[in-house]
């Protein structure tokens, strides 16, 4: 490699400064879009465990109020409860 040839590789070599910028940009704005749609993702499951947690904490408290009431037929009270989630279950398909 003589010195004509390293004439010439300075222009390539300037030309390729540019566009690995552009290619760097580039590459930076799809990890963004990236981390954007994994955090929005993250955010649906949490407002989904969160949905579903109250609902179980919800259940419990019947579980423990029929438990702790006096005075009735916990048999009674926990047939009612299911007769009440079919019926619902029931209007929810429909």
């Amino acid at each position: 490699m003589g010195p004509d040839t390293i004439w010439v590789l300075i222009p390539i070599f300037a030309m390729m400064i540019p566009i690995t910028k552009v290619w760097a940009s580039h590459r930076q704005k799809i990890v963004e879009m990236q981390v954007n749609a994994t955090a929005s993702l993250s955010a649906e499951k949490a407002a989904q465990y969160a949905s579903h947690s109250r609902e179980l904490e919800e259940r419990v408290r019947v579980l423990e109020r029929i438990v702790t009431d006096k005075g009735y037929d916990v048999a009674t009270q926990i047939e009612a409860l299911r007769d009440a989630r079919s019926i619902e279950n029931g209007s929810a398909r429909q």
